[in-house]
């Protein structure tokens, strides 16, 4: 995606503290850092790719059309904050990566007798368990 630069000047930046054990440097340093981008108000974005957008990165949208990204992986907030935005350049990417599509194929003439094979000696596994086997061994 060409404008992945022009779109990071319209991020904004939410820090705050991590969450979980790291004891006193942890309750201290506000290492966790969010990634804000108003989609709905983008003025790099075309109308088409904001709908993408909004389709493809729901989960990662609030209700105002504000995407949000958050890392808190590392004790430093820099670079917290360059993980952050290759996992919004990464999202965005796939979003707007288009699926291959299937083609259809047959099996092969060996995969379709082997099913056959499989199917006949389950088959007789299924009828070696009727009355008629039973009543047979009885009486011998």
């Amino acid at each position: 995606m060409k404008e992945l630069g022009k779109i990071l000047s319209e991020i904004k930046w939410k820090t705050s503290r991590s969450s979980g054990a790291g004891g006193q440097h942890v309750n201290k340093v506000e290492t966790r850092v969010e990634l804000l981008w108003n989609v709905a108000q983008s003025e790099v974005v075309s109308p088409d790719q904001i709908q993408i957008i909004f389709q493809k990165l729901a989960t990662y949208i609030n209700k105002k059309g504000v995407m949000s990204v958050a890392c808190d992986s590392s004790r430093s907030q820099l670079k917290n904050k360059e993980l952050a935005e290759k996992k919004f350049g990464k999202l965005l990417i796939a979003a707007f990566k288009e699926k291959k599509k299937r083609k259809a194929t047959k099996p092969s003439k060996a995969a379709i007798n082997e099913r056959i094979k499989s199917k006949e000696i389950r088959s007789e596994v299924k009828k070696g368990r009727g009355k008629n086997f039973l009543r047979f061994s009885d009486g011998d």
